[in-house]
């Protein structure tokens, strides 16, 4: 199976379309959103095109491929809107043996794990991209595809076959690691 990692769309319609353009362009099997998905959040200005009851829409009819994990703004009442579980703060995915830990970020994240073993931890939160190999396991920052920090740009990624890569959304790879 082919995984779409993504985080932090933060209710930005042209955002999550661009998304799901790369999730069909790159033949992906599942969708996993590591949180905020419909509010954009106090601390972060208005995106572009802020249309979280259209985003729900669009989501929805991908319902059956999506595997979601609660963001720090994301709430009860977004989940009224959304025909798939958001309010769990982790889910663990396995894969042919390998286990990933799918989070937002703002619980576990790099420097606060989780006990147990991962292969990789996978989350957003921060906006900041990153992919490395610490001694514990994989770190994946996926960032964000509405408000991307740093002077990055917005980024996603994908899991297949015990390989993580990092996307800028408009396709460019930027880095790809082996667990």
């Amino acid at each position: 199976m082919k995984y779409l990692l993504v985080s932090d769309i933060h209710g930005s319609l042209p955002a999550l379309e661009k998304v799901i353009d790369f999730y069909h362009q790159q033949h992906c099997d599942m969708m996993c959103i590591m949180g905020d998905i419909l509010n954009y959040g106090p601390r972060n200005g208005l995106p572009e095109g802020l249309n979280p009851k259209a985003i729900a829409e669009r989501l929805n009819a991908m319902a059956d491929e999506i595997v979601a994990v609660r963001g720090n703004c994301d709430s009860e009442v977004d989940q009224m809107l959304l025909d798939f579980p958001i309010l769990q703060d982790y889910v663990l995915l396995v894969d042919n043996g390998r286990k990933l830990l799918l989070t937002h970020g703002h619980i576990f994240h790099k420097d606060h794990l989780p006990h147990g073993r991962f292969d990789a931890v996978v989350y957003g939160h921060t906006h900041l991209w990153e992919l490395q190999r610490t001694e514990e396991t994989v770190i994946c920052n996926t960032g964000s595809v509405t408000f991307p920090k740093g002077g990055n740009p917005p980024t996603l990624g994908t899991y297949e076959d015990g390989r993580i890569r990092m996307f800028r959304l408009d396709g460019k790879l930027l880095k790809e690691i082996d667990l």
